[in-house]
């Protein structure tokens, strides 16, 4: 196990993962890539769920390969006696723990928070659900598509004419893993500028998380009533903005709400005269008489091509971007000047391409350091390093499935 701590704004944070699948994990790979040392703690034999998640190349997962990157891996059976003991042993050396178990789970295993703060008193536990510690629906399992479903994002994603529709990525899983991030963050920041000895237990609900990103829904409902509904890719509060088709079949998407970005936008289609329409002269009525906009300016676009497009929007100042794929990301060369895909050792494929680390810092950059191992790899450095056992002790607990 490589002791990669000399890098980061992180460095020498030492996190445990005992979570699985996606959001929670999340959450302390965003710290790993910031330099925190994290290792990752999975049931012997078994493994995080998320091993079996697509795409596959060569019988290996790729997703799992990007979702864990940066971790130290091991091995724990924490239902038994003696690997919850081991965990109890290994927490004073770890400032965090993460973990997404159904309420109570720990705690029948014998790792109630009071136990867990007797062993590091400072400990800040992370704690991932669907919807909470408490509450009625204490015990319902969660998914991604529930905390969008119940969270009020899919009920406004979609045409207004079909049914509503999810993305094509489990979008609240990552941005619960953003809201995990930025928690333990602020949880250790009161740690550490504390006077008393104490640590934190921070109740992350994945439904809650994914409600707040929607702002100002609530206060729209309490203050207006009003429900807001599904318009595709129309944006509600601004116009002219929906997806656009050129006139060689490219999709792009148009933006911009003030009167100085509709200024450049109607420029862009040979129209600044519009700018000076009293049906359009600031965002409200824009937005009140969009459907006419929307006519201007898909008719300009539908009879150019993307290039010609592009070029007149840049000419003019105007916020339009084409749609893009993953295909034109990686060939973007915005991308490729910022470094924002970089390549990262793995043992099976020898090097593979994955996002960079965000955000970039200057002085204590970030950095990927691998991607994700195989089942217990480190598992004889992480026990030999945090617990000082011996390699026939550690042998011996192998033997018995602790580890």
């Amino acid at each position: 196990m490589t002791d990669s701590r000399q890098f980061g704004p992180l460095a020498n944070l030492r996190i445990l993962d005992i979570a699985t699948i996606i959001a929670a994990p999340f959450a302390g790979t965003l710290l790993a890539d910031l330099g925190a040392d994290v290792v990752k703690l999975e049931l012997p034999g078994i493994g995080d769920g998320m091993r079996g998640f697509p795409p596959f190349k060569e019988g290996k997962s790729l997703w799992w390969k990007a979702a864990n990157r940066g971790k130290q891996f091991g091995t724990l059976d924490l239902r038994k006696k003696e690997g919850a003991d081991l965990l109890l042993k290994m927490l004073p050396q770890f400032d965090v723990l993460i973990e997404n178990f159904r309420p109570g789970t720990l705690d029948r295993w014998g790792l109630d928070k009071e136990t867990l703060w007797k062993a590091n008193p400072k400990l800040v536990i992370l704690r991932v659900t669907a919807f909470g510690q408490d509450g009625p629906y204490i015990d319902r399992p969660g998914f991604a598509r529930i905390f969008e479903a119940m969270g009020g994002l899919t009920h406004i994603t979609g045409d207004p004419d079909r049914p509503p529709v999810h993305t094509g990525y489990p979008i609240s899983d990552a941005f619960g893993g953003v809201f995990g991030a930025m928690s333990i963050l602020a949880a250790l920041y009161k740690v550490a500028n504390s006077e008393r000895t104490e640590g934190e237990e921070i109740d992350l609900a994945l439904t809650e998380a994914t409600f707040r990103l929607l702002d100002f829904l609530a206060i729209e409902y309490d203050q207006l009533g009003d429900v807001r509904e599904r318009s595709g890719n129309k944006n509600q509060y601004s116009a002219p903005s929906d997806v656009y088709l050129t006139s060689d079949k490219k999709y792009v998407s148009l933006a911009g709400s003030t009167n100085t970005t509709f200024l450049a936008n109607a420029t862009a289609v040979g129209r600044p005269e519009l700018a000076k329409d009293p049906r359009f002269e600031n965002n409200a009525l824009r937005v009140k008489n969009g459907q006419e906009l929307d006519r201007i300016f898909g008719e300009f676009i539908s009879t150019h091509t993307l290039d010609e497009v592009l070029d007149a929007f840049n000419t003019a100042g105007g916020t339009i971007a084409p749609i893009y794929s993953i295909e034109q990301i990686f060939n973007d060369p915005q991308y490729q000047a910022r470094e924002a895909i970089t390549t990262v050792p793995d043992d099976d494929f020898g090097s593979v391409r994955l996002q960079n680390v965000v955000p970039k810092m200057t002085r204590n950059p970030g950095k990927v350091r691998w991607t994700s191992k195989e089942l217990g790899q480190d598992s004889d450095a992480v026990f030999e390093k945090y617990l000082g056992l011996s390699k026939e002790e550690i042998e011996d607990c192998r033997s018995r499935g602790i580890i």
